[in-house]
């Protein structure tokens, strides 16, 4: 696991031990970066459901002005500071339950949805959302799940702007419109 480009670039990163968390693989994460390449500079960005921070961090080096991670993990929430730390950038890490932190969270730019594929947690994060409004206009919610896993539409002004498949994995993209 590596950044792939900005100013942490080839910086590698610490993977957990076991199998609770899933990091997004080099060929998924390059692809849903190609996707979102011109709406990281400046922004501010939500990284819930962290894992190992590898997207957020991702988006740091990449010149966001902001990124917050969340998971309810102990043992995520210490390989996320780890890894911000190898990669000599400093973030607001929360260790709570994700789909409250929601109500609480603020306003962001980009918000990026890696939840356990086998969990509702995907819907509940988007339905939360949604319906808390924490998306800036011309925002854009990153979603990965399983392949076969179909998202919801939602509501205007949140649009499903795009849907691809890689490998055993699929990338859905929503924006909301201004």
């Amino acid at each position: 696991m590596r950044v792939i480009t900005g100013a942490a670039r080839g910086r590698r990163l610490l993977e957990p031990q076991g199998m609770a968390v899933r990091p997004t693989t080099d060929m998924v994460k390059e692809a849903m970066f190609n996707i979102i390449q011109f709406d990281i500079e400046g922004r501010r960005v939500l990284d819930l459901f962290a894992g190992t921070g590898q997207l957020g961090i991702e988006c740091l080096s990449r010149g966001a002005r902001e990124c917050v991670f969340v998971d309810e993990s102990a043992r995520s929430v210490k390989l996320v500071r780890a890894n911000l730390e190898r990669c000599n950038m400093s973030a607001r890490v929360e260790q709570t339950d994700s789909i409250a932190f929601l109500s609480r969270a603020g306003k962001f730019d980009l918000i990026l949805l890696d939840p356990p594929y086998d969990s509702n947690l995907l819907e509940n994060a988007l339905e939360v959302i949604r319906n808390v409004d924490i998306l800036n206009d011309g925002g854009i919610i990153v979603c990965e799940s399983r392949k076969e896993k179909i998202l919801p539409e939602l509501a205007a002004p949140y649009r499903r702007a795009l849907e691809r498949s890689y490998g055993k994995v699929r990338l859905t993209v929503y924006k909301k419109d201004n």
